[in-house]
């Protein structure tokens, strides 16, 4: 288990500040000119963290629409899933039934703890949202909901668009092609309750897979091997440090750090997850992870080459981004 609790950091600093190997006038050039480049990809690229006024609704097991809460509501619930998917017809159903076990024989351990799965339908081509709601259907709108969008956002836009529908007072992010044993929740709970001081009671346990990396790089190709090192390289560099892996798909935040963090999030695809962590630095909400079973599930949306150099682009946009001031970070914001 690795705990890290970051120090609040101005983004411009953490690139050009003590200890930076870029020089002062490399970055006073690079403030002055970047901006005006950069504010171009920035039109072109804004993210719209408006709501379709269909994915304001959610429908019940016998067909009615309801209005799902938001994220700033007091929690009304111990826990929140948030499943993201695209085109997961085939590869959902496995993931669900085997949380929805878990949960429900927890509860009847313990009918204090309630739950509540929520399933982002992320534009997908084929019947994910019919194959989520035959979940809705057997086990009530109360425990299982769907929210569908429109159109394609990406795993992170997925991700942030159900966190902030949730009503939870943890908030757990789960993939939907079940690579994490769903059990592992308890070590993400208890990496979290492990943390003793959590500002404003936020704080993050994140899954990982880093006593994994021996064997992966086992089985990878060569090529494939690189491209791991080197992305882990660039986060390193310009975003996340002391966090082995930033992109395991089972993430624990309470309710106060999933505020702050997806109120703030702008990447909405692959690289998510590293700017997340990114911001939690900035806000010092102190970040532990924790080893969990994983196991690779055929179907991936990734692919290898083209995925991994998207994520390397983001990386460099993120730091850049943020060092320009084209993106800023919420103001002090917190549940009430």
């Amino acid at each position: 288990m690795y705990k890290s609790k970051f120090r609040k950091i101005d983004p411009y600093d953490w690139f050009c500040g003590p200890g930076s190997h870029i020089s002062f006038e490399f970055c006073m050039k690079l403030k002055k000119t970047a901006f005006a480049t950069e504010i171009l990809c920035i039109i072109a690229n804004t993210v719209d963290q408006t709501r379709h006024e269909k994915e304001k609704h959610f429908l019940t097991a016998d067909g009615k629409e309801e209005s799902f809460p938001s994220l700033m509501d007091p929690p009304s619930l111990e826990l929140s899933v948030v499943v993201p998917s695209y085109n997961e017809e085939l590869r959902l159903p496995v993931m669900m039934d085997e949380a929805m076990e878990y949960l429900e024989k927890r509860q009847k351990e313990n009918p204090s703890f309630t739950y509540e799965v929520i399933v982002v339908d992320d534009g997908s081509k084929d019947k994910t949202t019919e194959v989520a709601m035959k979940y809705t259907k057997k086990y009530g709108a109360q425990k299982v909901r769907v929210l569908t969008l429109v159109k394609n956002r990406g795993k992170g836009g997925a991700v942030r668009m159900g966190t902030l529908s949730c009503r939870g007072r943890l908030i757990l992010m789960a993939d939907a092609d079940g690579a994490t044993k769903f059990a592992d929740i308890e070590k993400v709970e208890e990496g979290l309750e492990s943390i003793d001081e959590k500002p404003d009671n936020m704080a993050i346990s994140c899954g990982s897979r880093a006593h994994l990396e021996k064997e992966s790089v086992a089985q990878r190709s060569l090529f494939r091997t690189f491209l791991m090192y080197g992305f882990h390289f660039l986060v390193w560099f310009f975003c996340v440090r002391g966090i082995k892996d930033t992109q395991c798909g089972f993430k624990l935040f309470t309710r106060e750090a999933a505020l702050k963090t997806f109120s703030s999030l702008h990447v909405e695809r692959w690289a998510f997850d590293v700017e997340l962590l990114f911001i939690a630095q900035c806000f010092e909400i102190p970040v532990v992870e924790v080893a969990v079973n994983w196991t690779e599930i055929e179907g991936s949306k990734l692919v290898p080459f083209w995925s991994w150099l998207q994520m390397g682009r983001d990386l460099v946009l993120i730091r850049l981004r943020y060092l320009t001031g084209a993106w800023r970070l919420e103001s002090e914001r917190k549940t009430q």
